[in-house]
Parts: C-alpha cells; sequence; structure tokens
C-alpha cells in the first residue's frame, strides 16, 4: 500500500516536491517501510552514511518518521529514519509524555538509494516484543518526515497536519488504520 504525505503549509524551500510511503507488513509484527522523496536530490542535505546506531535528535536534519499506537490508547511509539542509517525509537505514555527508549525495537537496517530526481529509504521495524501493542488490535499510524535542503530551508511531511504549526505527535496525524488482519 503506498500513501502520499502532505506538505506543511509553513514548510520553506522546494526542492522536495512529494513524499510517498509504501508499506509492507512481512510479518503480523513488522512493518516495512519505503519513503520515497521526489525531487530535486542535489538540493536536499542528505548526512553522509554513518555506522547504523541508535541517535538522538535526528529529527533536526532530513529525517523520516513513523508514529504507531493501538486505538484507543494515549501511548505509541516514534521511530526515526535517517539518510545516514542512524535511527532512533522511543516510547511515549501520551502526546508528548514520558519520552524513553524504545529498548525493544532493533536495528531497521536503513537503506538508501539516490538518484537525480528522487530517494528511497528503506527499513523495517519489528514490534514483537511491544509491550503496547497487542497483536489482535487495531493500530494507529502516523507517517512524518522533515526534508532540510543544504541552504537549511526545511519542509515538513505528513499523512495529516493538525490546524497551527507542524505537529507530528499531534493526534491528527495519526490517520491510518492498520487491523490485525491487515499486519497478518
Amino acid at each position: 500500500m503506498r500513501l502520499a504525505l502532505v506538505r506543511h503549509p509553513d514548510s520553506q524551500g522546494q526542492a522536495a516536491a512529494g513524499v510517498e510511503v509504501e508499506l509492507a507488513w512481512p510479518t503480523r509484527a513488522t512493518l516495512a517501510l519505503t519513503y520515497v522523496v521526489s525531487g530535486d536530490v542535489s538540493g536536499l542535505l542528505l548526512p553522509p552514511p554513518a555506522p547504523s546506531a541508535r541517535t538522538d535528535e535526528l529529527w533536526r536534519h532530513t529525517c523520516l518518521e513513523a508514529f504507531v499506537g493501538e486505538v484507543g490508547k494515549p501511548g505509541y511509539c516514534e521511530i526515526n529514519l535517517a539518510p545516514s542509517g542512524q535511527w532512533a525509537a522511543y516510547r511515549f505514555s501520551a502526546y508528548r509524555e514520558a519520552m524513553r527508549p524504545a529498548l525493544e525495537v532493533a536495528d531497521p537496517g536503513i537503506t538508501l538509494v539516490a538518484a537525480a530526481d528522487h530517494f528511497t529509504l528503506s527499513g523495517r521495524l519489528s514490534f514483537e516484543s511491544a509491550p503496547d501493542l497487542a497483536p489482535a488490535a487495531v493500530w494507529r499510524l502516523a507517517l512524518t518526515a522533515v526534508i532540510e535542503q543544504t541552504d537549511g530551508a526545511k519542509s515538513y511531511w505528513a499523512l495529516a497536519h493538525p490546524p497551527g504549526r507542524a505537529d507530528f505527535h499531534h493526534d491528527a496525524g495519526f490517520t491510518h488504520l492498520i487491523t490485525a488482519a491487515e499486519r497478518a
């Protein structure tokens, strides 16, 4: 399934023309994500390759993200995937509350392929041991992207945006629902 992200109206820069995300469920608890960012890739700031490692504050630069929670529960997991190969995973008990590392999420094995008019970033997220995502429950998903240009301008992309400034944690962004049957 492919979903298109929407650019936030306060975004700056025009190098990124669009962001789409391909979703697949190789196993009931593994989400495979492939982000395709189209536009003038030479105008985008893509960090150089780095060893795959948990790294904080990736969202300050080009970063592709997924937020996953169980419908009816306030908690959620945030995953950050950087073109460098670095990544992060956090758990929240509610909207921006009690942030802590999601140690149960393993290295997503990020791959990056860049061309002149697009780049593709892929990763696999295992939620097998996620304590707050029941296998039989319906999960809610928010997909987002921060795209930085070489001149420092940033654009913000999401499935949906709340009114006001870009806020990827806001409940308004959790628009895609996934049933247990779809994850099978």
